[in-house]
């Protein structure tokens, strides 16, 4: 009897679930949309019983009903989501408050500062964890909560994550990977792979964090009630789990030292293998999914997301021909922009449309198009937006190896790699080769994988790479477009730096407008 494996991710804007078969076949998929949630500037919400217990049900039953699968032919089921999203939940197991999500969410920014004062200054912090904190950081979320919603703080008696929520649905069980567990500092220590209850009454008691754990370690059994509701059989094995972008990277072949994904999606997120622990001020270092196994990870705060903002706010007209019956808005604005040409006729942009992740870590940081003129058109800008995303790639990966870790081979994956366009204005602006593996899945296959690994089907998940990635097309840069964009990326370079103080008081004075909003 063939033996099938479930993979479901829950993303930013939908979520996403595979059935596999035990040779890596992938016999059926389901995609399930879903809302993000803004109630203010800088503020990034789901909801986790509508959102993501829904869409794990609603993708659960679609995947067994596609092929008629026998719920018990399911060997196991393997988890992942945004990461970190924090979610708490009451004594008799109710969500509190919508879950708060990961970097792009920078409400918390003073509780950085407070729990940074509050252990000797950020170098201080720094040379404990071999980390800082940042909009990334799960301990001043759950600060924020714990100082602005007392009710809320007051009935948590568990906190949990966006994988862990769906575990925990499934089998009761409270548990954490330790590569996610790495974004819980002060209250995790990577080094004694556990919670440290020292800066409890700084954060939150340890006692409502979930048991940190391996990826692939079985959680544990999927339970009556959730069987009922999601199709699966009861006792179905469930591992732990953990984020959609280590997932991803497992899905796209990541398994040797200096092997570095980049993911396009909503942002942009990269994973590189370490031999060593790393430690970073800039970037996060973590232990991977298996023991002896370690990474360093960095994330910008948009990349789809500003083709949507486009499509939605410049791109009626392509909408409107999509919706006639026309070609895909997104295929249109790629046709578009290549239209321009490299250097987008002058024009610069700059992606912070949610503040930056990695390498800045400047939550306040803004949006921003430069060298506009009269002769300007809508193909310039999206260029410009476009390339915008391949300049502050390439400043990520040159600030990466200033800390001595460069990558050795660079797999691409994501939603923005069907953009042949996009993908060859980032090979060239940072002259890079980048490998796309033949299946583009992402995280959901790599669940299943993580899941076939728990099951003991494989002996780790390097071994699991070798049994079903494959390798497809191959993005070389073209030296003498690479040429030609590196003084427009030195500019780009300069653009932060000059423009910051005006950034940051625009962000205070949104801030402002968006508090006289609401009383």
């Amino acid at each position: 009897m063939a033996h099938y494996f479930v993979g479901v991710d829950i993303g930013t804007y939908s979520s996403k679930g595979v059935l596999v078969r035990d040779d890596g076949t992938v016999v059926a998929s389901q995609v399930t949309p879903h809302a993000l949630f803004m109630p203010q500037p800088g503020w990034y919400e789901h909801d986790a019983e509508a959102t993501w217990w829904h869409d794990f049900v609603t993708i659960t039953r679609a995947l067994l009903a596609q092929n008629r699968i026998v719920a018990r032919e399911i060997a196991a089921v393997g988890v992942s989501s945004i990461s970190p999203a924090i979610v708490p939940i009451s004594a008799d197991g109710d969500v509190l408050r919508p879950a708060i999500l990961y970097g792009i969410d920078t409400r918390a920014t003073q509780e950085i500062a407070e729990i940074e004062q509050a252990l000797g200054g950020r170098d201080a912090f720094f040379q404990r964890y071999a980390m800082t904190l940042s909009a990334q950081s799960a301990a001043p979320k759950m600060r924020w909560i714990r100082t602005h919603e007392p009710a809320v703080w007051r009935a948590t008696r568990l906190i949990l994550s966006g994988a862990g929520y769906i575990v925990w649905r499934l089998t009761g069980a409270a548990t954490l990977d330790h590569y996610d567990a790495g974004a819980y500092a002060p209250l995790y220590d990577p080094a004694r792979l556990g919670w440290d209850a020292t800066f409890a009454d700084l954060v939150a008691p340890v006692e409502w964090m979930a048991q940190p754990t391996w990826t692939c370690a079985i959680a544990g059994q999927v339970h009556a009630a959730a069987a009922a509701a999601t199709g699966l059989a009861a006792g179905t094995p469930v591992i732990t789990g953990t984020a959609d972008a280590a997932a991803e990277a497992i899905s796209a072949g990541l398994a040797a030292t200096g092997d570095m994904m980049i993911m396009y999606g909503s942002t942009v997120f990269f994973i590189v293998r370490t031999a060593q622990p790393p430690a970073s001020r800039r970037f996060w270092g973590a232990h991977f999914l298996e023991p002896g196994s370690y990474a360093l990870a960095g994330g910008m705060a948009t990349a789809g997301s500003l083709t949507r903002w486009f499509r939605d706010t410049l791109g009626q007209a392509e909408m409107a021909a999509e919706a006639a019956g026309g070609a895909n808005a997104y295929a249109a604005l790629a046709r578009l922009a290549g239209e321009s040409a490299p250097g987008a006729h002058g024009v610069l942009a700059l992606p912070y449309f949610a503040g930056e992740r990695t390498p800045l870590n400047d939550p306040d940081a803004r949006g921003l198009f430069i060298g506009l003129s009269l002769a300007t058109t809508r193909a310039d800008l999206y260029r410009a937006l476009l390339e915008s995303v391949g300049y502050a790639i390439c400043h990520n990966l040159h600030a990466m190896g200033s800390e001595g870790v460069t990558a050795q081979r660079i797999l691409a994956v994501g939603g923005g790699t069907l953009n042949d366009l996009w993908m060859q204005m980032v090979s060239d602006i940072v002259g890079i080769e980048q490998r796309v593996p033949a299946q583009q899945i992402g995280a959901a296959y790599g669940d299943a994988m993580l899941a076939a690994v728990g099951a003991g089907y494989f002996a780790d998940s390097a071994a699991a790479v070798r049994a079903w990635v494959r390798s497809g097309r191959v993005i070389t840069p073209d030296p003498a477009q690479h040429a030609r964009y590196v003084p427009y990326y030195q500019l780009y370079r300069t653009l932060y730096d000059q423009t910051a103080p005006a950034m940051h008081g625009l962000s205070r004075l949104q801030a402002i407008a968006a508090a006289g909003a609401t009383t």
